[in-house]
């Protein structure tokens, strides 16, 4: 017995040492430290960003708060119709001289990055767009900032990690830390930050991502609070479930926010597809959706910019049924105008927007109904913003959080479950994507089908092939033999191997098609599949 406590602290030190030693030459504790500085120069960001969308705002409006629909509304017509048409303009010129892509980035840009190792953002590019985006939310435009600022937090962050030289590992970590401090400093709203980060950036939850993104996202969020304060985004009374028997008007409530959520992602699709085929030049196309937009906002200003003032007067009962019904429709097409005219946004506030109106009009009907058992409309609108944002969004984890820390609302948990999992689930069985996976599938990224099914789509011929050797005539190519080119996807490549009789194949030239300037094994292709697939399984299941 004591030698075995003699023994005690050699056994402990070696029990100790291997993770400590893991631990530092893995570069967490720099990873640690990194997510912190992540986490305050995203908040400054994001507070700049609110700020200068509320100097553009004074341009037009003389007001940079978020009560766009009341300023607004005592301001002759002509004003408010053109606000967008000029917003429309910079935003067209900045389209053709600053942006590569001729659009604004956003939260499917950011997955996509994900899905390459973290390191495809371009910060001057994020910059632009984030510059573009608050012309558009300023002058204006039906459309959210979260969206953008998550892209540019995004940004920021890899462009730390890259500076510092990080590990692989780290790559999508402290991309999903930039996520979190954005998305916590936008809301106010830390334990949001960190699930938005991992159920939809990174698309799993992983131990030694936790500790980097909670801190980014912790400190953010402090740092905001510093500047706006510790308010919830929106004021609500007290709200409580009257009666169980409310539960099956739950039910029904999800299954009309789905409807919503439906109906408001296949506007954003069918818009973009009629705009894609439009042929006009690319400068003229936000001035023409400018107009259009503006043409709205003269009879319903409360449609302008991110909208939460009439979110705000929805949650506590200010409006009337027919005003709102008429919201969810103009917001609907006010919004799917806005993204197809690549005006700067997301769709993130629009979401939370259209679940509060849906929400209040299904609160008034149902109390004119039961008025004994049913609840405030403002409670249903709450439910409301949570059903149809986690359905857009394809979060309903981090949605719920959101709308938690929103308003400050705990007492309705078990109804905001329930709505939020029927509106999500009827929105898969339905629609089967989230708008962010619709938009990557429109760049042939299908991320929603797993990581061996986008690896293999990604992954490409040149990144395993061997180059030719110097002796070898690159012209000397079998006639009628399969070849592969440097571009071909991994799962091209390996469908080739398996349909023919070859186990090695030429790779030739992308022009010509016929010069030799490599070669391809089956096994190179299968050991390159093997060795990234447990690459992905380690970084999400082993740490």
């Amino acid at each position: 017995m004591l030698d075995i406590i003699k023994r005690l602290p050699t056994i402990v030190v070696k029990w100790i040492e291997p993770n400590l030693r893991q631990y530092w030459d893995t570069k967490q504790p720099q990873s640690w430290l990194l997510a912190l500085v992540i986490g305050l120069t995203v908040s400054v960001a994001a507070i700049l960003f609110r700020i200068l969308i509320g100097y553009v705002q004074i341009l037009w409006l003389g007001d940079k708060s978020e009560n766009v629909a009341s300023a607004a509304s005592s301001l002759p017509w002509y004003i408010i119709f053109l606000a967008p048409v000029a917003g429309g303009a910079v935003v067209g010129l900045c389209l053709v001289y600053l942006l590569p892509l001729r659009r604004t980035l956003g939260v499917a840009d950011v997955i996509e990055a994900r899905a390459f190792g973290g390191r495809s953002i371009d910060i001057r590019s994020a910059i632009y767009s984030a510059l573009v985006t608050i012309v558009s939310l300023g002058s204006g435009a039906s459309a959210g900032r979260e969206g953008p600022m998550v892209h540019l937090g995004a940004a920021i962050s890899t462009a730390l990690s890259n500076i510092f030289r990080m590990p692989k590992w780290s790559d999508r970590t402290l991309l999903a830390c930039g996520v979190a401090s954005a998305v916590s400093a936008s809301f106010n709203a830390p334990i949001a930050g960190v699930l938005f980060a991992h159920e939809v950036i990174l698309g799993h939850y992983s131990m030694r991502a936790f500790v980097p993104i909670v801190i980014s996202s912790v400190s953010g969020t402090v740092f905001s609070r510093l500047y706006f304060g510790n308010a919830a985004a929106f004021k609500l009374p007290e709200y409580q479930i009257t009666s169980l028997w409310e539960f099956p008007a739950f039910v029904i409530l999800g299954v009309v926010c789905a409807l919503v959520a439906i109906l408001f992602q296949f506007s954003l699709m069918s818009s973009e597809f009629v705009a894609r085929n439009i042929n006009m030049p690319l400068w003229f196309r936000p001035i023409i959706g400018g107009a259009v937009i503006g043409a709205i906002a003269v009879f319903l200003p409360e449609i302008l910019g991110v909208g939460y003032e009439a979110t705000d007067m929805a949650l506590t009962n200010q409006l009337p049924l027919l005003l709102m019904f008429t919201l969810i429709i103009a917001k609907t097409i006010a919004t799917s105008i806005t993204i197809a005219s690549r005006f700067g946004g997301g769709v993130f506030s629009p979401a939370l927007y259209l679940g509060a109106m849906t929400g209040g009009t299904f609160g008034i009907i149902a109390a004119s109904i039961f008025p004994q058992l049913a609840s405030s409309e403002g409670l249903y609108a709450i439910l409301g913003m949570g059903a149809v944002s986690a359905a857009v969004l394809g979060a309903p984890i981090s949605t719920t959080m959101i709308v938690f820390e929103l308003t400050g609302g705990y007492g309705m948990t078990i109804a905001l479950l329930l709505v939020v999992s029927i509106s999500n689930g009827i929105n898969n069985a339905i629609h089967g994507r989230s708008i962010f996976q619709w938009q990557l599938e429109m760049r042939g990224l299908f991320v929603h089908d797993g990581p061996h099914r986008y690896m293999m789509k990604i992954k490409k011929v040149m990144d395993f092939m061997e180059p030719a050797e110097d002796h070898e005539d690159p012209h000397q190519i079998i006639e009628d033999q399969q070849s592969l080119k440097p571009t071909d996807t991994l799962e091209y490549a390996l469908r080739v191997f398996d349909s023919g009789t070859d186990s090695r194949l030429p790779v030739v030239d992308e022009i010509d098609g016929k010069t030799i300037i490599g070669w391809a094994t089956q096994v190179q292709a299968l050991s390159y599949c093997n060795a990234a697939l447990v690459e992905a399984i380690d970084e999400e299941h082993h740490h």
